[in-house]
């Protein structure tokens, strides 16, 4: 089956591609633009930045092979629950052990970002018929708080689809909710554009252990945390009852109240990674991420500074997909801001750190002058990423203190002392290459 991948334009959704997964083997496909996309602008907008729109069309080989599909594509695929909700209402026939994209076909009709497909968008009208859902005039905050098991059995019944829960990978329970301009919360997929005043993400705890609590209780002030040390954190996540509310950031409403969903792709896609779950080089996200950004040395150093808070704080969850760009409405691309920085060392499935500085054939890199002379080769940009990095020594020995004035529980701030000990010393032994910068 086809199906068409639409981008959302100036207000609208653009049929702007077409792709057919492979039955038969995983994460392959045919793809191509289409020529009333190519040519109905002067410049039309690739839907992956690794993918401009005069890319050769992917097809079957000469004996019928379908090419490896582009990487953006397992960007949409849904994980967790909203992966298992689609596996029990999935049309008979539906051969989803074989191709996780046969997923897209089904999930992706509200994804994070700015693309959908035009057959998921079909199977989620279909589906909203059949299951009839009771009207809603909208939830208060106090229902989803204070009724948080009324609030979700009714998203199970009756606006799981709505919710886009199956447009959000990773293992925790999440929804995303809409609210209008009267303040009142709606799955996201309900609300129709023109109304939308916020969007956000509604995250629960992985598990019902204590630790899984502990760790969704502290991402708020992890967040809090990193914004105090200078990373990009638009609007810091806060806790309400037992759920973590996040403002999405790739929904933009401007001053004209015109709703912008915003480009946004994991450095897995840039990096053309075709896989979950495997350890990835941060040297081969580096050079993916500095080819698509606008600012490539400050986009460097928020991703070196992202990396020294994950070490310092233990956020051992750092796969390839945790981290990803976004493209604003002026064109500009860069990191998104922060997400999916938390505690993870306490998770009761004992998360390792996946992504690590290994060269081609080396060890891991263990000082930050090696990583920064692997990642440029320009001794004057080199100069100015170990500049910023020296001076970010001086957060980073403040982190027990800032831990604690932003509410992070004692155990952990005890926990993390010797790695915030350990970032500080690499970061005291970093060499000023500011001279040596001059001299090159």
């Amino acid at each position: 089956m086809y199906s068409t991948i639409e981008i959302f334009l100036n207000g609208a959704w653009v049929p702007a591609a077409e792709f057919k997964p492979d039955r038969r083997r995983a994460y392959a496909g045919v793809f191509d633009y289409l020529p009333e996309y190519v040519f109905s602008a002067e410049n039309p907008v690739p839907i992956a930045l690794g993918l401009p729109v005069n890319s050769p069309r992917q097809g079957l080989d000469a004996v019928g092979e379908a090419p490896d599909c582009p990487a953006f594509l397992l960007d949409l695929v849904p994980q967790g629950r909203g992966r298992r909700y689609l596996e029990q209402i999935a049309p008979p026939g539906a051969t989803l052990e074989v191709n996780d994209l046969l997923l897209i076909q089904l999930g992706a009709f509200n994804p994070i970002g700015n693309l959908r497909l035009d057959t998921a968008v079909t199977f989620y009208r279909e589906r909203l018929a059949l299951e009839a859902p009771s009207p809603r005039d909208g939830f208060t905050l106090d229902d989803i708080v204070r009724k948080q098991d009324d609030f979700l059995t009714h998203l199970w019944q009756h606006a799981m689809l709505s919710a886009g829960t199956t447009g959000v990978q990773g293992a925790a329970p999440k929804f995303l909710l809409t609210q209008n301009h009267d303040g009142l919360w709606f799955a996201d997929a309900a609300l129709p554009d023109d109304d939308a005043a916020a969007h956000w993400l509604i995250k629960l705890a992985r598990g019902r252990q204590e630790d899984d609590r502990l760790v969704l209780r502290n991402e708020a002030a992890y967040a809090a945390v990193a914004q105090r040390c200078g990373l990009r954190v638009e609007h810091p996540a806060q806790m309400q009852g037992n759920m973590l509310f996040s403002r999405r950031f790739d929904r933009l409403i401007d001053a004209d109240g015109q709703l912008h969903r915003l480009h946004q792709e994991s450095l897995a896609s840039l990096a053309g990674v075709r896989s979950f779950g495997r350890p990835i080089s941060l040297f081969t996200l580096t050079a993916a991420l500095r080819r698509y950004v606008t600012d490539r040395t400050q986009e460097t150093i928020e991703f070196l500074k992202r990396d020294i808070l994950n070490l310092a704080l233990r956020n051992t969850d750092n796969h390839a997909r945790n981290t990803a760009v976004q493209r604003l409405p002026d064109g500009t691309v860069r990191l998104t801001p922060l997400f999916d920085f938390a505690p993870m060392y306490l998770d009761p499935e004992f998360i390792v750190r996946g992504c690590k500085w290994l060269p081609d054939g080396g060890k891991e890199c263990e000082t930050w002058e090696t990583i920064i002379q692997k990642i440029t080769q320009d001794s004057g940009e080199a100069a100015t990423i170990a500049g910023q990095l020296k001076a970010f020594q001086t957060d980073v020995e403040a982190l027990p203190v800032t831990m604690s004035a932003c509410g992070i529980d004692q155990r952990i701030i005890d926990d993390c002392s010797a790695s915030i000990a350990a970032q500080v010393a690499r970061l005291d032994s970093l060499p000023s290459l500011e001279t040596r910068g001059r001299r090159g």
